[in-house]
């Protein structure tokens, strides 16, 4: 273990949830970490998850995805839209942090954004033909930093998100949507 400005740093990326803290995402995301198992590594659990999520959506019976539980509500194709789109959003943001890219990034409206993807529009199998592409492209960025570039700090929507972090509330975000589905659609 060495440390890099304060926060230990774990070679081969053998770090867990665990050893995230509070300082590194903004308390908006508080509830996404919660939902990450410390059992696996980063990069194990962002495997892991990726398996699981796929066949807990193919066990889901075919007339539930397109049921919205209430007036205004996402359909369970959207909120798979919406995954594949914000797990895209939280990985861009990684890259450019872990590139030591200064910029301040922007926030961006999940509502807006899922008004223009047309989730439900898509088929079951396009939608997860798409997240699987897209995890397994996550999958190889997390796979291709360093310790170093991990522990790197940007700021988007005004607040500071650690590269190790963002790979973290990824697959909270999933988790989080996944009880949703278990919750009010199931």
């Amino acid at each position: 273990m060495d440390e890099y400005k304060g926060i230990t740093i774990f070679k081969n990326k053998i770090m867990t949830i665990k050893d995230i803290k509070s300082s590194e995402y903004e308390p908006f995301y508080a509830n996404y970490v919660a939902q990450v198992s410390d059992e696996y590594t980063l990069v194990e659990e962002l495997e892991i998850s990726l398996h699981r999520y796929i066949k807990f959506v193919q066990d889901i019976p075919m007339d539930k995805f397109d049921y919205s539980y209430a007036e205004g509500k996402w359909t369970i194709k959207d909120i798979i839209q919406h995954t594949i789109d914000a797990e895209r959003v939280f990985a861009y943001r990684a890259l450019r942090f872990a590139r030591n890219d200064k910029t301040e990034l922007p926030g961006y409206e999940e509502n807006d954004f899922a008004n223009e993807a047309n989730g439900n529009k898509r088929s079951i199998m396009e939608l997860l033909t798409e997240f699987s592409a897209v995890r397994h492209a996550t999958l190889l960025l997390f796979k291709s930093f360093n310790e170093e570039q991990l522990l790197r700090v940007g700021y988007a929507n005004n607040n500071p998100m650690s590269v190790r972090a963002l790979g973290f509330i990824i697959i909270g975000h999933q988790n989080h949507h996944q009880r949703v589905f278990e919750e009010r659609y199931l």
